[in-house]
This record gives structure tokens, C-alpha cells and sequence, in this order.
């Protein structure tokens, strides 16, 4: 099939789409709000905290405790490697089950409950496990075209066209690539961040890009030199061969890099401004994440 038929097709089925949500909008317009502990996300929300009287929810105290005593003590390894306590998620698991209540609020525990009954989960209790987060990931992981086209075993190409992001666009002032729609659409989200949030606007860094695409052979030497490379898959595949990856700076703790992986690092990313806004609406610019790295980010609006 030639592109040109190929964009037509997709620009078609994006107009089926815009319009069925239409469709869905006004049938739902008069639905009632969302019950306490389900209210949708408006930006930053507190990780543990005093409860507001919104996030208090009869039934949900022992789920709650619960969860305010596993919030820095939990034992697991969601991503393969092992870690302690879910602070460092907190805001992405705010933002799928729809609520601003802290993590160890009774709200919260009633919304993650929910969430759990939406998605078949085994027990609805509302209390923050490992097999409800692995669940929970893996729908977060599935917005990425990335991932789905490589679960069926293959790697994309590199794309046909890559534009340099302006000096001032890159961390530091280096010189990185994106696809075109990525870079029109970056551009389009930092300009609304920074108008929404004057924190993110004051801070000279926020979201510039410390690496975009990467040619294989690139990214091969780059892991190899790091000792950092999964075995052989980074080397093999990376996300950043697309032009649609683009690592943008959230912040950093004091004595790591931007890019840290370290649990300290990604903590203190997840509390800072920046990463919560993108939490919350990075998807209206059509960016997803990596849920374990704050600052890896994915544009959807072209297949990988």
C-alpha cells in the first residue's frame, strides 16, 4: 500500500474516532460526578499526606492503613529489579485510578478498589499490591507503539526523516533529533506546560530533551561503553531508534544526573512538578511513558 493511501486511511479513521467521542461526550454529559476517591486528576496530587475531608470514604480504613504502611516498605520488583515502597508511582497510579487522594487516604484505597474491579482483578480490595501494579503497568506500557510492535518480535526501522530540535531545545544545548510530528508536538506540549504551571516555567531545564534518536549503531556503542545494555536487547532495539523517544529533563536530586535510574533519583523526579503535568496530560500532546524512567516519554501520533 502506498503512504499516500496509508494516510488517508488513518486520517479517515481518525475522523470515525473524533466523532464516535463526540457521540460518547454527549450521551455521558449529564452522567453524575464521579463518586469520592474517583475524581479525575487536575496535576500534582500529594503522595501521603493529612486527608482532606474529600478523600475520606467509610469502609476504606483498614485498606488504607494498609497502604500507608507499605507505601516505603513494600518488597518487590515490578520492573526486574528489586525495590522498596511505591512512592516512586504513586502519581501514575493516581492518575489510572482517577483520583487526587493521597496514597495512604481512604479515597484513594476506594479508587484503586475500583480500578481493581474494572480490570478483573482477583481481589478488590484497594490496597496497592504487586500483581494489581504489574496489572496496571502493563495496560500504562501498552499505549507505547513501541512496545506492541515489539512484542510481536521485531524492531522498527529507523525513520526516513529526522529534524534537528533547536540548540535551545536540547539539554545543555545539545544538539538531538526527533521525527518532525514528534518535535511539532513536543513543542506544542512544553508551550502548555510552561503557560499552565509557572513553576515548570521558571526552571530554565524543565523539559528540554537530553536524548532523542539514536542510530542503532549509536545506541550500541553508548550501552556498551556504559556496561548498561540488558544482555544484547538495548543494543539490539531501543525505543530511541524511532525518532518518537525523547528523554526530557524533570528534574534531578542532588548528586545524581538527569537520567539516574538510582531509586533516590527517580523519587525525588516523581515529586517535582514537571513529571506530575506530564502525569496528568502529557497523553492531550499524544506522549506516553516508561513508567520506570520519569523522563523517557513516547509520541503515538506515527507508527514506530
Amino acid at each position: 500500500m502506498k503512504v499516500r493511501d496509508v494516510m488517508r486511511f488513518l486520517g479517515a479513521s481518525a475522523a470515525a474516532l473524533l466523532l464516535l467521542g463526540l457521540l460518547v461526550l454527549r450521551v455521558t454529559s449529564c452522567a453524575p460526578a464521579h463518586p469520592p476517591g474517583r475524581q479525575a486528576p487536575l496535576g500534582a496530587a500529594d503522595v501521603a499526606g493529612p486527608v482532606s475531608a474529600d478523600c475520606r470514604h467509610p469502609g476504606w480504613r483498614n485498606a488504607a492503613q494498609a497502604n500507608a504502611n507499605s507505601l516505603t516498605t513494600l518488597a518487590w520488583a515490578p520492573f526486574g529489579r528489586a525495590e522498596t515502597g511505591w512512592e516512586i508511582y504513586v502519581p501514575l497510579i493516581q492518575q489510572e485510578i482517577r483520583t487526587t487522594c493521597p496514597a495512604n487516604s481512604e479515597g484513594f484505597a476506594a479508587a484503586l478498589a475500583a480500578w481493581q474491579e474494572d480490570n478483573a482483578q482477583a481481589a478488590a480490595d484497594g490496597v496497592l499490591s504487586e500483581p494489581t501494579f504489574v496489572a496496571m503497568k502493563g495496560t500504562v506500557q501498552t499505549r507505547r507503539e513501541f512496545v506492541r510492535f515489539t512484542s510481536f518480535g521485531g524492531c522498527p526501522d529507523t525513520p526516513d526523516r529526522i529534524t534537528a530540535a533547536r540548540p535551545e531545545e536540547g539539554y545543555g544545548g545539545k544538539q538531538v533529533w526527533l521525527r518532525p510530528g514528534a518535535l511539532a508536538a513536543y513543542r506544542e506540549m512544553v508551550a502548555a506546560a510552561k503557560a499552565e504551571v509557572p513553576a515548570i516555567a521558571e526552571d530554565p531545564n524543565s523539559l528540554k530533551i537530553f536524548s532523542g534518536y539514536r542510530s542503532p549503531a549509536a545506541d550500541a556503542a553508548r550501552c556498551q561503553a556504559e556496561g548498561n545494555c540488558d544482555g544484547i536487547v538495548r543494543a539490539r532495539c531501543s525505543a530511541h531508534r524511532t525518532g518518537l523517544a525523547a528523554d526530557m529533563y524533570v528534574g534531578q536530586a542532588p548528586g545524581f544526573g538527569p537520567d539516574s535510574s538510582a531509586d533516590a533519583n527517580r523519587l525525588h523526579m516523581s515529586r517535582t512538578p514537571t513529571y506530575r503535568w506530564l502525569v496528568a496530560n502529557a497523553r492531550r500532546f499524544g506522549f506516553v511513558n516508561y513508567p520506570f524512567e520519569p523522563w523517557h516519554w513516547e509520541w503515538t501520533g506515527e507508527p514506530p
